[in-house]
C-alpha cells in the first residue's frame, strides 16, 4: 500500500449552452475512474467540477429564450448534472462558475496580479454593433476573409484557408447578431501581462513533482510539452511566443464586473479555471475541509486537471501564470485527452452519431457499457478514439458479459443449491494467487492513465479463469458421486476469482461493483480486498443477473433518435442562385498569369492537432518538397485516405505563418459545394508533381 495521498481533481468546465454529448462523456469517465482508482486505494481525494456560465454566448442564448441569464444556466446545469450522474460520474460537487465564491475568488487573483505588476490598462480599438449598442467579440463578427476572400468566415481565423487575424482585419464585416455593419469605437482594456511570465512557464511546463511517496510527476505529457515549446519561443521572424493577454470585455456581458473598474468585465477564460478553485470552496465551506491547505502556494497536496486537447493552452500557460503570480500553488499535472469519433468520422448530427449523453440513457442502454468501451480505448497519449459501434456491441458482449459476469453465473448456482451459499477455504489456490499477483501492476496502469492496458490485462485474467472453469467443468463434477469437495472447491475458487476481478474493474464499473458486493455479502469492494480471499464458511448472497447483452436493435434506436429531421430539410424551398459565392471583380489576364498553379502528389496528409479545420500536407512538386496547411478537415475525415493523390496547389505564395501549426508554403486548390463542403479538385491522368497548370 502506497503512502496516503491528499489529492484534488477536476475535469474542464462545460459551457452552458448546449448538451452533453459523448465528446463531453470521454473526459469525465477518464478523470471519474482515476478518481475512483484512488479512493479505492485509501487515498484522500476529491473531485470537482461546474458549469462555465459566462459571456456573450449565454448572455445572448437567454435573450433568444426570453429568459434571464441566471434562469437559463440554472435549468442547464440540471440537465447537465443528470447526464453526467447517469454515467455514474462520482462529483464531489458540481457547482457553477455564476457563484459568490468564484466573484470573490476572481477578485482576489486580479488584485494580487495587479498588485504583482502583472496587469496593465490599455486603450484599444474594436468592432462596435451600433444596433445593439456592444462591443463584438471576435466570433461575433464575420465577412471576407482577407486572406483567401472566402465569405463568411469568422472575426479570428478562416475556416476554409485556416489563416488567424483580428476582427478589424475582415473585408465587409458584418454583426453576426444583428447583421449591421459595425464600427470601430475606443475603449480601455486591461491585459494580463503573460510575456512577463515566460520564465516561470519554461520552468513549469518542463518540470515536475516529486510526490510524497517518491514518484515524480511531470507537469505536462510530452506531446503537450512539445506544444508548449512552439507556443513559448518566438521563430526565426519573431512570430509567436507570448503575448499579453485581454482579460476585459465591455458592457453588455454577463459575468463578474472588474474591481474599480464599472462597465468591465472579466472575459470567461479568466473567471472559468477560478471555477475549479470555487466549487472546491463550495465543497469546503460545506464539510470542513482545509481550502488553503490545497491552494497555498507551499502547498503539498496534488491537483490535477484533465482537459481536452483543444484548451491546453489556457490550461498549461495561462492558468499556472495566474496562479503562480497571484500567490497560490500550481497543478501537479494537467492531462490532456483527444477527440472523439465515431465510427471513423466526427460525429454527425445528420448521420446520427452525435450522440447526447441524455439520448443514450433516454434509449434505457447500460451507461456501464460505455464506461468500459471508452475506458478500453483510453491511454496516457493525446491521442483521438474511435466509437466504433460495431465493435461496441462485440466488444462489450464478448469482455464483460461472455468473460467476466458469466464467471458468477456458472458457479453460484452451485454454491446456492448444493453448499448452503456457504464457500470454502480455499486459500492455497494457484489460480487466485495468478490474480492477486497482477494487483500492483494494474494498480500503476491505473495510476498512469493507462485504461487500454489495465483492461487488456484484466480480461486476460478472465480468460484464464474461464479456461479453468472449463478444465474443470464444475457441471460434471455436479454429476459424480464422491466429487462434492472437489466441485465446493472449484465454485469457491471461482467466486474468489469473480470478487478480485469485480475490484479490477471497480473503477470501470462502479454499479456492478456495488451490486457484485452486495452479491458477495461484502459491504464495499476496496483495492486490497484483491489480494484477500474470502474465508471458509462466509455466506453470500443469492446470485442476481448483473449485466445483459447489448443488442444491435438497441444501437439502431440510438442513432435513429439522434438523427435531424430530414423532412425539413426536403420540404424547404429550392434555394436561389445567392447560394453561390459572388463572382469577384474582373480581373485581366496579366493577373491570371501572375499565379503559378502545379500539380503536386500527396506524400502524407494528416489531421493537426489542436486544429479541428487543418489538414497538413506534405507535397511533392517534383522540383521540391513543401508542407501546405489547408482547411478542409470536415470534408475529409480520414486525411490518410489522401496519401498518393494528385493535387493543385499555388505555388508561388509566400510562406504564412499559420498560429501555433507551422508555416504553410501554398495554397491547395478547392471548390466549395452549395452545402459548404470543400472538394479537392483533381488533376487527369498522367499529370506529373511539378507539371504547370494553366
Amino acid at each position: 500500500m502506497s503512502t496516503q495521498r491528499k489529492l484534488l481533481v477536476t475535469s474542464a468546465l462545460p459551457y452552458a449552452n448546449g448538451n452533453i454529448h459523448l465528446g463531453h462523456m470521454v473526459e469525465h469517465i477518464q478523470t471519474d475512474v482515476w478518481v475512483r482508482f484512488q479512493k479505492m486505494r485509501g487515498h484522500e481525494c476529491y473531485y470537482v467540477c461546474a458549469d462555465d456560465t459566462h459571456g456573450t454566448p449565454v448572455m445572448l442564448a437567454a435573450q433568444k429564450k426570453g429568459i434571464s441569464p441566471e434562469d437559463m444556466i440554472a435549468q442547464v446545469r440540471e440537465d447537465h448534472l443528470a447526464d453526467f450522474t447517469g454515467f455514474g460520474i462520482g462529483y464531489d460537487n458540481y457547482y457553477t462558475t455564476h457563484s459568490e465564491e468564484n466573484r470573490e475568488l476572481s477578485a482576489e487573483i486580479y488584485q494580487a496580479l495587479k498588485a504583482n505588476g502583472k496587469i496593465v490598462s490599455r486603450t484599444i480599438e474594436q468592432l462596435f454593433d451600433p444596433e445593439k449598442q456592444m462591443f463584438l467579440p471576435d466570433r461575433f463578427v464575420k465577412g471576407e476573409c482577407p486572406s483567401c476572400h472566402a465569405q463568411d468566415q469568422y472575426g479570428d481565423n478562416c475556416e476554409v484557408c485556416g489563416t488567424t487575424y483580428a476582427p478589424t482585419d475582415l473585408i465587409n464585416p458584418y454583426s453576426a447578431i444583428s447583421g449591421a455593419t459595425p464600427v470601430l469605437k475606443e475603449s480601455e482594456h486591461f491585459f494580463f501581462k503573460l510575456g512577463d511570465c515566460i520564465d516561470y512557464l519554461q520552468e513549469w511546463t518542463a518540470g515536475s513533482t516529486t510526490l510524497a511517496d517518491g514518484r515524480v510527476q511531470p507537469h505536462l505529457q510530452p506531446e503537450a510539452l512539445n506544444k508548449m515549446k512552439e507556443w513559448l519561443v518566438p521563430d526565426e521572424n519573431g512570430e509567436g511566443g507570448l503575448s499579453d493577454w485581454d482579460i476585459s470585455r465591455d458592457a453588455p456581458y454577463f459575468g463578474f464586473e472588474i474591481p474599480d473598474a464599472p462597465g468591465k468585465y472579466f472575459y470567461v477564460w479568466l473567471d472559468a479555471p477560478v471555477g475549479y478553485m470555487a466549487s472546491f470552496k463550495n465543497l469546503c465551506d460545506r464539510i470542513g475541509i482545509d481550502f488553503d491547505e490545497f491552494f497555498k502556494a507551499d502547498s503539498q497536496t496534488e491537483l490535477y486537471h484533465f482537459i481536452g486537447k483543444d484548451i491546453l493552452y489556457f490550461h498549461a500557460l495561462f492558468w499556472p501564470a495566474m496562479l503562480k503570480f497571484s500567490g497560490h500553488r500550481a497543478p501537479t499535472g494537467v492531462f490532456a485527452h483527444g477527440f472523439l469519433t465515431v465510427d471513423g468520422q466526427k460525429m454527425s448530427k445528420s448521420r446520427g452519431t452525435f450522440i447526447t449523453a441524455g439520448s443514450y440513457l433516454e434509449q434505457k442502454l447500460n451507461p456501464e457499457w460505455m464506461r468500459y468501451y471508452i475506458a478500453a480505448k483510453l491511454g496516457s497519449r493525446i491521442e483521438d478514439i474511435d466509437l466504433n459501434l460495431q465493435d461496441f456491441i462485440a466488444r462489450v458482449n464478448s469482455d464483460l458479459v461472455g468473460k467476466y459476469v458469466n464467471i458468477a453465473a456458472r458457479a453460484s448456482g452451485f454454491i446456492a443449491k448444493r453448499f448452503e451459499g456457504r464457500l470454502k477455504d480455499v486459500s492455497h489456490s494457484a489460480l487466485l494467487a495468478q490474480l492477486a499477483a497482477q494487483s500492483e501492476t494494474i494498480a500503476a496502469d491505473y495510476e498512469n492513465r493507462e485504461y487500454a492496458r489495465a483492461l487488456r490485462d484484466i480480461m486476460a485474467l478472465a480468460d484464464a479463469v474461464n479456461e479453468y472453469v472449463d478444465a474443470n467443468k464444475p457441471w460434471d463434477l455436479a454429476k459424480q458421486e464422491g466429487q462434492d469437495a472437489r466441485l465446493h472447491e472449484v465454485c469457491s475458487e471461482l467466486i474468489n476469482a469473480f470478487k478480485t476481478l469485480s475490484v479490477y474493474l471497480a473503477p470501470v464499473l462502479p454499479q456492478v461493483a456495488e451490486q457484485a458486493a452486495g452479491f458477495l455479502n461484502l459491504p464495499q469492494l476496496a483495492w486490497a480486498d484483491a489480494e484477500k480471499h474470502l474465508s471458509d464458511g462466509h455466506s453470500i448472497n443469492k446470485y442476481q443477473h448483473l449485466m445483459q447483452r447489448v443488442e444491435q436493435q438497441q444501437v439502431d434506436n440510438l442513432i435513429e433518435a439522434n438523427k435531424q429531421s430530414i423532412a425539413a430539410a426536403e420540404a424547404a424551398p429550392a434555394a436561389d442562385t445567392s447560394k453561390f459565392a459572388p463572382v469577384a471583380e474582373q480581373a485581366s489576364f496579366d493577373d491570371f498569369m501572375k499565379i503559378d498553379m502545379r500539380v503536386a502528389k500527396v506524400l502524407n496528409c494528416e489531421a493537426v492537432e489542436g486544429s479541428t479545420k487543418l489538414l497538413k500536407f506534405d507535397l511533392d512538386f517534383g522540383f521540391e518538397q513543401r508542407v501546405i496547411f489547408s482547411g478542409i478537415a470536415a470534408s475529409y475525415p480520414s486525411p490518410a485516405e489522401l496519401n498518393g493523390r494528385m493535387v493543385i496547389a499555388v505555388a508561388n505564395f509566400a510562406p504564412r505563418k499559420m498560429a501555433k501549426f507551422g508555416v504553410s508554403e501554398g495554397m491547395i486548390l478547392s471548390a466549395a459545394t452549395a452545402d459548404g463542403k470543400l472538394k479537392l479538385l483533381d488533376v487527369d491522368a498522367g499529370a506529373a508533381p511539378g507539371d504547370k497548370v494553366g
